[in-house]
C-alpha cells in the first residue's frame, strides 16, 4: 500500500501516536508524518504510507493554516493551557490596539521556539531538558506569517486564524502578541485546518478510517503519491527515457514529450508515457533533469 492518509488527529494524541496506531489498523511497516502537530492540539495530519514516506520531506515545507485560541493575561512553562499557569498583569485594552499588535506579527518575524518542543539542540530535544527543570539560551528563528486574521474578542479571549511557514509556534505567537500588549498570554485551543492540499474537508478521523479497513475500501481515502504536490512541474516522457530513468539516469528537458510548468520548479514530478507517476527530479538553469527518488520501475 503506498499513498497518503489526512488523518483528523484528535487531542490528547502525539502525533506519532496517530502513526502508529495507522500502521497498525493498516497492517504496513512503512508509515510517517509530515510535520508533528501539539499532542493537545487538533487537526489535519497527514500520514504518508509505504513508498509515499519517501516524499514526506517536500511535503514538510507547506504553508499550514491553523485556528487558535489565546488568553491574555496568563503565562505558562508549555506556553499554552497544559503547563504550570500564573496570572499576570492585564489592563484590557480597547479592540483597536489588539488588532494593530496583531497587524504586527504579519509577513517575516523571528520567533524563539519554546523549550517545550521537538527542536534539537546539540543532541537532545528542548522538552527532554524542559522536564529535567533545564532552560537554554535558543537562537530565534525566520518563519513568515502570510496572514493572521481575528475571528472574536471576548474579554481576553481572542479567536483567530493564521496561515504561516513550517516551523512556526503556534504557542509562541500568543504569547508574543500578549507581550506586546504588556502582558502575556497562553494559548487555550488549536486545530489545524490545512497543510498543503490537505484540509479538514478531506480528512478522516481514526473511526472511520477503521470502518474503511473492516469495508476493504481504504483506498477511497488513500491519496496518491503524487496528488501531495500539487504545485510542482510536471514532465512526461516516453518509454525509451523511462528505461534510464528508472535506472536513475537523468535527461535533458527538451528529450521529454511535454512539460507542464506550475508553482514549483525545483521540484519535478517525472510521469511516464501512461501518466504514471515513475520519479522525483530536479531541474537546473540549463535544462538538465537529475533523477532524485524512482517510485516506478
Amino acid at each position: 500500500m503506498d499513498g497518503i492518509i489526512n488523518i483528523l488527529k484528535p487531542p490528547n494524541m502525539t502525533s506519532q501516536d496517530v502513526v502508529s496506531y495507522v500502521k497498525k489498523i493498516l497492517n504496513v511497516k512503512k508509515a510517517g508524518h509530515t510535520g508533528t502537530l501539539d499532542p493537545g492540539a487538533a487537526g489535519v495530519l497527514p500520514v504518508c504510507i509505504g513508498k509515499a514516506t519517501r516524499i514526506s520531506e517536500y511535503l514538510m515545507n507547506d504553508k499550514k493554516t491553523y485556528r487558535a485560541e489565546m488568553s491574555i493575561g496568563f503565562k505558562s512553562n508549555t506556553l499554552d493551557k497544559y503547563g504550570d499557569i500564573e496570572k499576570v498583569p492585564y489592563s484590557p485594552e480597547d479592540k483597536d490596539k489588539i488588532y494593530d499588535a496583531f497587524n504586527n506579527f504579519r509577513g517575516k518575524i523571528e520567533q524563539i521556539p519554546p523549550m517545550f518542543s521537538a527542536v534539537k539542540v546539540k543532541g537532545k530535544k528542548l522538552y527532554e531538558l524542559a522536564r529535567s527543570g533545564i532552560t537554554i539560551d535558543r537562537a530565534p528563528r525566520s518563519i513568515f506569517i502570510y496572514s493572521i486574521d481575528i475571528i472574536n474578542v471576548e474579554g481576553n479571549n481572542i479567536l483567530f486564524d493564521v496561515t504561516c511557514s513550517k516551523g512556526t509556534y503556534i504557542r509562541t505567537l500568543c504569547s508574543d502578541i500578549g507581550k506586546l500588549l504588556s502582558s502575556d498570554a497562553i494559548m487555550t485551543f488549536l486545530l489545524r485546518c490545512r497543510t498543503g492540499p490537505f484540509t479538514l474537508d478531506n480528512s478522516v478521523t481514526l473511526f472511520e478510517l477503521e470502518q474503511y479497513v473492516h469495508e476493504n475500501n481504504v483506498e477511497a481515502v488513500l491519496f496518491p503519491v503524487e496528488s501531495a504536490l500539487p504545485d510542482c512541474s510536471r514532465v512526461y516522457i516516453d518509454d525509451a527515457l523511462f528505461c534510464k530513468v528508472k535506472n536513475g539516469v537523468g535527461f535533458h528537458i527538451n528529450e521529454a514529450l511535454r512539460y507542464e510548468k506550475r508553482k514549483r520548479e525545483d521540484i519535478i514530478l517525472i510521469f511516464n508515457r501512461c501518466n504514471k507517476f515513475a520519479a522525483v527530479g530536479a531541474i537546473d538553469a540549463e535544462g538538465h533533469v537529475k533523477v532524485k527518488k524512482v517510485f516506478l520501475r
